[in-house]
């Protein structure tokens, strides 16, 4: 592991810029859940360019997501097809935790010129729901 990316303060100035706004290209089908994790930073807090190693790093240990879309079956009986008796558990718009594995993974140019990081899990693979700032939750390095 690159011991600059252990010291690394990836700060975002806001959501937008953590989840930059463009067309995923991609609507999940049946019990799927579309999600965008962060966009890996450019440039460190302080000013320093990151190399690519430490972008990819960041990359693949970013596990908090923004839910874009949400499937027609998600959170749903699979026999019967009635809402699940504690409703669903995320919805679009909701920040979530989410495996750094698995998915189906994609990346698409954002007007911003970063690449947005699109992933497709199934509903039951969400960890978890983000209570609080989802840009205070800080990537595994």
């Amino acid at each position: 592991m690159n011991e600059f990316a252990n010291n690394v303060t990836f700060k975002y100035e806001s959501l937008d810029e953590a989840f930059p706004s463009c067309d995923p290209g991609v609507m999940p089908f049946g019990s799927r859940i579309l999600i965008q994790l962060k966009t890996p930073k450019k440039v460190t807090k302080g000013g320093i360019l990151l190399t690519d190693d430490v972008r990819e790093t960041e990359k693949y240990n970013t596990q908090v997501a923004k839910v874009v879309a949400v499937g027609e079956l998600a959170f749903k009986n699979r026999n019967t097809m009635t809402s699940w008796p504690e409703g669903s558990w995320a919805v679009e718009g909701d920040y979530v935790r989410v495996p750094k594995y698995g998915g189906d993974r994609w990346t698409v140019l954002a007007d911003t010129g970063d690449e947005a990081l699109f992933v497709i899990f199934n509903d039951l693979d969400l960890v978890g729901k983000v209570t609080g700032d989802p840009l205070a939750i800080k990537a595994f390095l």
